[in-house]
């Protein structure tokens, strides 16, 4: 895990910072429908998870800007941000019905990261705790798929007082419309690290990096 530490005075969105950090602790989010027509054709084509491969690009779209690598050290009080930050996925029980934190390295090789995560939700599925570990994975992004549903909306709140800088990202079912696969995708971020435009930023390169991969 590495990072570098942030001045707030000179950070280029400082009078923001300052202001979401004192003044008005919050954050700000959003919901869009990405197109993965041809990713889930290309999945199909390859035989490889659809899940798995949107999972690789999310994760290097979040990647590709400081501004989604940013932490905070409650210790210290600094304001950081990592060289790399990595997926928190999720494995749903269905006789339980209950979830198993797996922790999954990013790492920009498509075909090792595939094939890690893959090993990684195997593991998961062997146990029933919950497994989590915030405190051993700081540079971890939340990265959850809601299966069940093509929904519209989802809002993730976070007690006000609590600085948390992370990104927090859910997808849902695609559906077809108009002759095309449109998903539901959430992205969270602490207002004070970002606003509107870095938050619609994140789908407009997901988008991107959709098309780039399924042209090679």
């Amino acid at each position: 895990m590495n990072y570098r530490i942030i001045d707030p005075k000179r950070y280029y969105r400082s009078g923001v910072f300052r202001h979401f950090t004192e003044d008005c602790k919050c954050s700000t989010s959003m919901t869009a429908r990405i197109d993965v027509t041809e990713l889930a054709a290309y999945s199909k084509r390859s035989g490889t998870k659809f899940y798995l491969n949107f999972l690789y690009l999310l994760t290097k779209t979040l990647n590709s800007r400081d501004d989604y690598r940013m932490g905070y050290l409650w210790q210290s009080g600094e304001l950081i941000c990592y060289d790399r930050i990595h997926p928190t996925q999720y494995v749903f029980h269905e006789d339980t019905e209950t979830c198993t934190v797996v922790y999954s390295e990013y790492c920009e090789d498509y075909e090792r990261f595939y094939a890690n995560a893959l090993r990684d939700l195997e593991a998961g599925k062997q146990t029933r705790e919950y497994g989590l570990d915030a405190e051993k994975h700081p540079n971890w992004f939340d990265a959850s798929y809601l299966p069940w549903l093509s929904y519209d909306s989802v809002t993730v709140e976070l007690p006000d007082g609590y600085l948390y800088f992370a990104p927090i990202v859910h997808w849902g079912k695609y559906r077809e419309e108009n002759g095309r696969l449109l998903m539901p995708v959430s992205v969270r971020l602490n207002h004070a690290v970002a606003d509107g435009y870095l938050v619609a930023l994140v789908f407009r390169l997901l988008q991107q990096e959709l098309d780039a991969f399924v042209r090679g």
